[in-house]
Formats: structure tokens, C-alpha cells, sequence
């Protein structure tokens, strides 16, 4: 059994919870039992919480609360994603009570438990593992870029981003689910710890690879998928976006993941990177799509993320985008992704 625990311990309701809002959305490496967060959130249905989509995944106020039911945990997955990386204090805390309790620690942070000796010595003394994710892969395992990419007949989707915390991977994650309703095989390359956790086969975790083997990294994921599984379409995760300052990252899904098409997602109401007015502001979606297209690809769909706005609001925007770019505008939350699939038979065929 897979049964797992997700803590946010107070941030589910923001976008460090981000971890925690994929899993709630579907894994298919864990079962979901429950949401340690805090007493504002408690009793309530995650999936309302997250987008008012009931999911029978319940919040709890504490590890004990949350064991207190009749199924086993076998892991508590650690479901934020901070700024840096690091560990929160009050979350280590959560974290020792429940290793005693037989439960493994799954963590994606980039501050790693098995460099803490007191968490490894208590984690050996009641036989649980302590899983990070993003610890980096040994020399041997690494791949560098070959040319092989050029080989794979698979149309190459990269979705990427605006800003950081957009929802690319859930938009790539719900591409693949409407390709194989209606009829395409598709997979998605994951390139975020949120991936793996979700059950993701091909991929690698992007900001924990050396920087001269990301562009191998992300070619032998996206060879070894089509290879392993001659998919019809492959979608790639982006992450951060093109101009965010404090990481600037995708043009290594267009050049050495040769994605020739682009699902480009955006948030109207966000004003600054990361939202943070010192960073500068979020350049506009046709500045985005003309660099996209100076490096040889194509946006087929612009995706909105809706945060902030209201329902009429997201369709006036999607209305608007539609009418000035003339490509589909996709919501994803409100009406899912279908629109994009007749562009994706058109380039399959």
C-alpha cells in the first residue's frame, strides 16, 4: 500500500502549497488519505479548499488527527515548495512525531533529511525511509545531450509559462488526460519533484541537474518515452518561465527538447513576477509568443490561470485573448482543455 499523508501545516490555502495541490488533483504513485494543514482548514474537503471540487481527500489540524482513522500510513509527503528550498521549523517537528509512528518521509525540498543525522538515526531506529527527491543523480546516472531528439517523429509539446506557480504542470498533466479521451497517446515529461510524486515514468527533477547535463537529461527522457511507448504527442513541463529573474528557464525545452509547439500559460490578473513588485513586471503575452517564435516554435493555445479572477472575469479574458491572438484560449479549471485536441489531430496527421 501506497497510503500517504500530505503536510502543508498552514500553507495549503497559498502557492508555496503547490506540492500539495498537484497531489490533490491525482497521483497515481500514492493514495491520498488526508491534508495535515492547520484549525482554519480542518474538517474541510481538500479539493474544495484548493478549487471547490470536492475530492474526499479530508484536511486535518494534526499528524494526530490524522492517524487517528482506521487506515494505515505508510508516508508523510512534505507539500510545499518554499523559496529556497528549505525546510520550515515547525514542519520538522510534525515530521519526528510521525517516524515513530512507522511512517516514511517523502521530501521534496532541496534541503535534504539524510543530511540530518539526528532525522536518519531516528528514521533507522523504526525501520522508514526517508525519501528526497530532488537529491541530485551520481555522475554515472547522467546523460549528456546527443542529437538524438532530432529522431523522434512524436509531436513535442512544451508548456511552459509566464511565471513561476502558473500551473504548467497541471495543464500538461490534464493535455495527456484529454489526448487519451479522445483518442491520441500521450505522455508528459515530467521536469518538477510535483512529477514524480504524481506517478511520473519519464522525466528528471530540472533544478537538481547539474547544468551541463540538463539538456541530456530532458533529451533521454523525451527518447526514452517515445522509444518505450511511441506516443503520438509528448508534453513537456516547464519551469519558472522565459524572463523571471530568479530563474529563467524554457528555452531548453524549445532548442534542446525541440518542442516546435508551445501551450504558453498565463495569469491576466498577475502583475510581477512572483509577485513581487521588486522583481519587475510580467512582460505581455504577445511579447512572450513573438521570443518564443524567434527561436523556431509555435504557441498553439494560450492557457489562462484564473487566480483572482471571477468566473465572468475568466471568460471576458479568454474572450479577449482569443480576439486579439486568434489561437485557443484555454481554462483549464473552469472548462477543462479539450479545445486544443482538433490542433493536435491536425499535427499528427
Amino acid at each position: 500500500m501506497n497510503n500517504a499523508l500530505v503536510l502543508t501545516n498552514g500553507l495549503l490555502k497559498t502557492s508555496d502549497a503547490k506540492t500539495a495541490h498537484g497531489l490533490i488533483r491525482g497521483t497515481e504513485r500514492f493514495t491520498i488519505k488526508g491534508i495535515i494543514d492547520n484549525d482554519a482548514t480542518a474538517g474541510q474537503d481538500a479539493g474544495e479548499v484548493l478549487d471547490g471540487k470536492k475530492r474526499n481527500i479530508p484536511v486535518y489540524a494534526s499528524l494526530e488527527s490524522a492517524t487517528a482513522g482506521p487506515d494505515a500510513i505508510q508516508y508523510l509527503i512534505i507539500g510545499v515548495a518554499t523559496v529556497g528550498g528549505y525546510l520550515p521549523a515547525n514542519m520538522l517537528e510534525i515530521i519526528k512525531a510521525a517516524i515513530p509512528k512507522g511512517i516514511s518521509i517523502v521530501n521534496g525540498l532541496h534541503e535534504y533529511l539524510n543530511d540530518r543525522p539526528e532525522i536518519v538515526e531516528l528514521a533507522k531506529d523504526y525501520g522508514v525511509e526517508l525519501i528526497d527527491v530532488r537529491r541530485p543523480k551520481k555522475r554515472a546516472d547522467l546523460h549528456f545531450w546527443t542529437g538524438e531528439i532530432f529522431n523522434v517523429k512524436a509531436t513535442i509539446v512544451a508548456v511552459i509559462g509566464t511565471d513561476c506557480a502558473m500551473g504548467k504542470r497541471t495543464t500538461a498533466r490534464m493535455l495527456q488526460q484529454a489526448c487519451a479521451a479522445n483518442g491520441l497517446k500521450a505522455e508528459m515529461i515530467y521536469t518538477g519533484q510535483t512529477g514524480w510524486l504524481q506517478g511520473g515514468k519519464y522525466g528528471f527533477i530540472f533544478d537538481s541537474t547539474l547544468n551541463d547535463f540538463v539538456s541530456g537529461e530532458l533529451e533521454h527522457a523525451i527518447v526514452s518515452c517515445w522509444k518505450e511507448t511511441g506516443a503520438d504527442v509528448i508534453f513537456l513541463e516547464g519551469q519558472s518561465a522565459l524572463r523571471n529573474p530568479s530563474g529563467p528557464c524554457g528555452l531548453e525545452l524549445l532548442i534542446s527538447g525541440n518542442a516546435k509547439q508551445v501551450v504558453l500559460v498565463h495569469a491576466p490578473k498577475r502583475v510581477y513576477f512572483d509577485d513581487d513588485p521588486h522583481w519587475g513586471k510580467i512582460p505581455n503575452v504577445e511579447s512572450e509568443i513573438d521570443i518564443i517564435e524567434k527561436f523556431g516554435s509555435r504557441v498553439i493555445a494560450l492557457a489562462l490561470n484564473t487566480q483572482g479572477c471571477t468566473n465572468e472575469e475568466a471568460y471576458a479574458f479568454q474572450k479577449q485573448y482569443e480576439d486579439s491572438l486568434k489561437i485557443p484560449v484555454l481554462l483549464p479549471i473552469q472548462e477543462g482543455v479539450d479545445k486544443i485536441i482538433p490542433e493536435l489531430k491536425k499535427l499528427k496527421a
